[in-house]
């Protein structure tokens, strides 16, 4: 990562090196999500040559496993179907993606960035080498696309239906204790909130509660959102949450095509997925780690470090 963040800002020209990068401290454009087409901190892709690009996206993979990348991909691609769909009047583009940089990854111990756009947001915080990969957002519009009532493109479709074969798994009574709602939220509850909520109420189903099939299929449900992330961060983050307690709960009709949404709360744990907007077509998927988001874990340990006291010299006042 401090690779591939160094290539990047050495590949653009002074204008744009300056709008992409900025202090580490300044916590409000460090600690920010926003999926919608917003005005947003960085540097834009559009405004780049094809190196600087490039560049761009050789840090984003770093952040990424392939599979992750090419639902990325696909996600900054579906701006161009959006924007046709809507008579082009948007003026969308599968160019305006934003990466910043936070702090000087050359020389800081502490630094962070992000690639961000509608539909994907990806911030990565880095302390003493140690990666804080969270929050990671994926979305899709449309969701689906269709021919002949054949999907084309479904870049969430693993999310959808991994959710649901869990759901079909749980049997009557673990059903009736997941789905917590009739009706589905109209978007992910944690939004584009600085910090995630610790804890969403009703929890839903444990895991514990869960027969083997039920948990082996949660248990994969947890992996399909951190092999979002490269195989050594993804094991990492699944050690972190081994042995630790799971909720999953379901909002909406079970059948396939209504507005449904879904989350899986564990230890500094939050997954949710929502696809209510468009009738149903419109997808929304966040891994987050409310106590963790933004590197606040591995920033806390660095502060713990460089505040802890050294070793007393001889002679030295006690």
């Amino acid at each position: 990562m401090r690779t591939a963040a160094a290539a990047f800002l050495a590949a653009l020209d002074e204008p744009a090196r300056d709008a992409a990068r900025h202090a580490f401290d300044d916590e409000p454009a460090r600690r920010w999500l926003e999926y919608r087409p917003r005005p947003r901190p960085g540097v834009a892709l559009d405004g780049l040559d094809v190196t600087a690009r490039k560049a761009a996206h050789r840090l984003l993979a770093t952040a990424l496993s392939p599979a992750a990348y090419a639902q990325a991909m696909t996600v900054m691609a579906l701006a161009e179907v959006l924007d046709r769909a809507e008579g082009w009047r948007r003026g969308r583009h599968s160019d305006d993606y934003w990466v910043a940089v936070f702090g000087d990854p050359d020389r800081d111990d502490s630094w962070a960035w992000r690639f961000e756009g509608h539909h994907l947001s990806v911030s990565m915080t880095v302390a003493d080498d140690q990666v804080s990969p969270a929050p990671v957002f994926l979305g899709a519009n449309p969701a689906t696309v269709r021919h002949a009532g054949r999907p084309v493109t479904r870049p969430l479709g693993p999310e959808e239906d991994l959710a649901r074969e869990l759901l079909d798994a749980l049997g009557p009574g673990g059903r009736s204790a997941a789905i917590v709602a009739d009706e589905a939220p109209a978007d992910i509850i944690s939004a584009t909130r600085a910090t995630a909520p610790g804890r969403l109420d009703p929890l839903g189903v444990p895991r514990g509660r869960l027969g083997p099939t039920g948990r082996a299929l949660l248990d994969r449900l947890v992996a399909l959102y951190l092999d979002r992330l490269p195989p050594e961060l993804a094991a990492r983050e699944a050690a972190r949450l081994d042995g630790g307690e799971l909720h999953f709960a379901w909002a909406g009709p079970v059948e396939p095509g209504r507005r449904h949404y879904y989350r899986v709360q564990g230890e500094d744990l939050l997954i949710e997925y929502d696809n209510t907007a468009d009738d149903g077509n419109h997808a929304h998927t966040v891994l987050r780690r409310p106590a963790g988001d933004f590197g606040a874990d591995v920033l806390a340990a660095h502060h713990a470090a460089a505040h802890r006291p050294g070793p007393l010299s001889p002679g030295a006042p006690r």
